[in-house]
């Protein structure tokens, strides 16, 4: 069975953040996994079009019940009809988790992984989240870039 990793970011990115999802997805294609995605625009799309140029497979888990937002590079595009609640659909379907960039519905996704507490969960840029003292919350992998993210997963150690 393939590996799956999720890809998580926001449907309005950063061109760096555009960049470096692109490059993230086209790594984890290269390495054979199946990259899973929210199926939109930004970070999404991105980690998809990478995905896509090496030959990969995309999973996009779309909010709506139709295929009519679904981005152009999924290979195999999952209507839900959930909403936002698609996100714990994405992270339980995975056995690591990228997040890229920061929004609400990423921390949620991040949020999810972490609470779950049964897969790696690596961070690329977006937000920084602290516990109560201030201190950096443990057991998120912070990454400098998307082969550094890739490798933090632990999968192909």
């Amino acid at each position: 069975m393939a590996v799956q990793v999720a890809v998580c970011g926001p449907a309005e990115c950063t061109e760096r953040d555009w960049d470096r999802a692109h490059e993230t997805g086209r790594l984890l294609a290269g390495r054979g996994a199946v990259v899973i995605c929210g199926g939109h625009g930004g970070v999404m799309a991105a980690a998809a079009a990478g995905a896509r140029s090496a030959g990969g497979t995309v999973v996009g888990v779309l909010p709506a019940a139709d295929r009519s937002a679904a981005g152009p590079d999924l290979t195999v595009v999952l209507p839900t009809g959930l909403g936002q609640a698609r996100n714990n659909v994405i992270v339980n379907a995975a056995d690591a988790v990228i997040v890229v960039g920061g929004s609400w519905g990423t921390l949620s996704e991040l949020a999810l992984a972490m609470r779950a507490g049964r897969v790696p969960v690596v961070q690329l840029g977006g937000w920084l989240v602290h516990d109560e003292d201030g201190r950096p919350v443990a057991g998120i992998a912070h990454a400098t870039g998307p082969a550094d993210a890739v490798r933090a997963t632990g999968l192909w150690d």
